[in-house]
């Protein structure tokens, strides 16, 4: 068997990667894990529980970590009530490696969760949705963070578990085309790191996934192209 794990966010590449691992590396049966850890932006959780439906996945877990986003909470913008999200173009360039909405090790947490859903279920394979940002970036979505991950995760003596980030060098209009492919519906995935009853179009993931729809040519179904 092929069994793998998803890390589910409800985003438009965890939504296209579900795709991805059902229907071109023909994984099954397919468990997806999403974690509540205190983000502003948690409706994305509705979005994956719908994603999850619509793949008809063995199993969706969404793991309550709400006492990881108070842990982080000052550090991220995404987690904390001090600071705000910012706009991309409010965020300096000597900031951008790793600017302010980064969550400390969350990637890391996640991941490790996701491999122990993994080794309890007899999974070989998490997968997860690490893409190249254009314009901003983070440590913990790089093909060096991955190989590191699973050099750790070799070192299990029974049940090794293998990380894959099959996205990680793509661009992010890479994966909206390949998640369209596949028969995703972006109007049914959240990206907005806000969290408000529109995507507000100018935080960083809002202008990286507007860029992706001009890129190609299309309109986003959730509107609110919002400014450069």
């Amino acid at each position: 068997m092929r069994a793998a794990v998803v890390l589910l966010s409800g985003g438009l590449d965890s939504s296209a990667l579900l795709r991805f691992v059902l229907r071109r590396e023909a994984c099954s049966p397919v468990y997806a894990l999403s974690v509540r850890y205190g983000q502003k932006h948690d409706r994305e959780l509705d979005c994956a529980r719908r994603q999850a439906e619509i793949m008809a996945v063995r199993e969706h877990r969404v793991l309550d970590l709400s006492g990881y986003g108070v842990l982080a909470g000052g550090a991220s913008a995404l987690t904390g009530s001090a600071l705000p999200v910012p706009d991309l173009r409010d965020i300096a360039d000597d900031e951008k490696d790793q600017p302010s909405t980064y969550v400390p090790n969350r990637n890391m947490i996640l991941l490790s969760l996701a491999a122990a859903y993994a080794e309890a279920n007899n999974c070989r394979r998490v997968y997860y949705g690490a893409q190249r940002q254009d314009r901003y970036g983070y440590w913990d979505c790089t093909a060096e963070f991955v190989a590191r991950m699973n050099a750790l995760l070799a070192l299990n003596r029974r049940n090794p578990v293998e990380l894959r980030a099959p996205f990680v060098d793509m661009r992010k209009s890479e994966v909206l085309k390949l998640g369209l492919e596949l028969g995703l519906d972006p109007g049914q995935t959240w990206t907005c790191y806000r969290g408000d009853a529109l995507p507000c179009g100018a935080c960083p993931s809002c202008v990286e996934r507007r860029e992706a729809f001009r890129e190609l040519g299309l309109d986003d179904p959730l509107g609110r192209s919002g400014p450069d």
